[in-house]
């Protein structure tokens, strides 16, 4: 049995989605307010808990071997905080897996988390990793780069639908290794399949680096027509997002981040998304007559 944590969310929906096509025993945790029939029409085992609430944990983790964990709570609101989801929350569910004697822990953590962050939602991705690593369990922990799907709707497309100016946070010279979320849930499946990648953290980026700058120029390709771009200092909040975002945002102009994909994601499978075929397929209608 695997149990998906996280799975009404875009990249826990599609690793519970690729190990039920694969005719695999999958239980996902959910919340009774939550999207979950399409995953249970599809096969999978839902059972209600929540990570803020340690006693709903234990019947989830039950007979769970492997146990894939995408919940945090970035864009979310009201009780759902980093201190209850990203730590304390965390937290729970690994003394629930660890109690419940699951074999194989695999959180999907985040490239460059530090325990000394400027950042809490960083800080407590790091005390989860060096918690899990702690537990006794056999873990994988995944440490993607940033999310294409998640960056490139926030400051792009979703400015293009509304007849807005792109914006574009500091430079935008630095370069990083984007990743799709369908890649990320890949390498997922692969690693609950894959012995070979227990008690290891494997970063994860896609096929090559890329600035702001060439995403917004492969946009324009996609759309066929340039974009008009809002250019913000960093520190400015960016109009009509969580301050979270603007933090992240801000961060990603600082560092550059690239990485080396192609021997981890051969020895996996895993075929990377290039960013001009993740936004020629995301907006490409919209440039169309």
């Amino acid at each position: 049995m695997i149990l998906v944590v996280g799975s009404t969310g875009v990249l826990g929906g599609m690793i519970a989605r690729l190990l039920l096509e694969q005719g695999l025993s999958v239980r996902i945790l959910v919340r009774p307010d939550s999207s979950y029939a399409g995953l249970v029409e599809l096969g999978a085992e839902p059972i209600f808990g929540d990570l803020k609430e340690p006693d709903s944990l234990g019947a989830a983790c039950r007979g769970v071997d492997t146990l894939v964990t995408t919940a945090n709570s970035a864009l979310r609101g009201g009780a759902d905080t980093v201190e209850t989801v990203d730590r304390k929350g965390n937290r729970n569910l690994i003394d629930a897996a660890r109690t419940a004697s699951v074999q194989h822990f695999i959180f999907v953590s985040a490239l460059g988390v530090s325990e000394e962050s400027g950042m809490d939602f960083m800080r407590a991705k790091a005390e989860t990793e060096r918690y899990l690593r702690d537990s006794g369990m056999g873990y994988t922990i995944l440490q993607p780069n940033a999310f294409m799907d998640t960056w490139i709707p926030l400051l792009v497309s979703s400015a293009v639908q509304a007849g807005q100016p792109v914006t574009l946070v500091g430079e935008g010279r630095r370069r990083h290794s984007m990743i799709a979320a369908a890649d990320v849930a890949a390498f997922t499946i692969a690693c609950a399949e894959n012995k070979a990648t227990l008690n290891r953290s494997i970063p994860l980026g896609g096929p090559e680096a890329v600035s702001w700058r060439d995403i917004l120029a492969a946009c324009e390709r996609a759309l066929g027509h340039p974009l008009e771009v809002r250019r913000l200092a960093l520190g400015e909040s960016i109009p009509g997002l969580p301050d979270l975002v603007s933090q992240f945002a801000a961060a990603l102009e600082s560092y550059d981040s690239p990485l080396e994909m192609a021997q981890i994601a051969s020895a996996l499978g895993v075929r990377l998304t290039p960013v001009e075929d993740f936004v020629t397929e995301l907006l490409a209608p919209a440039g169309r007559p």
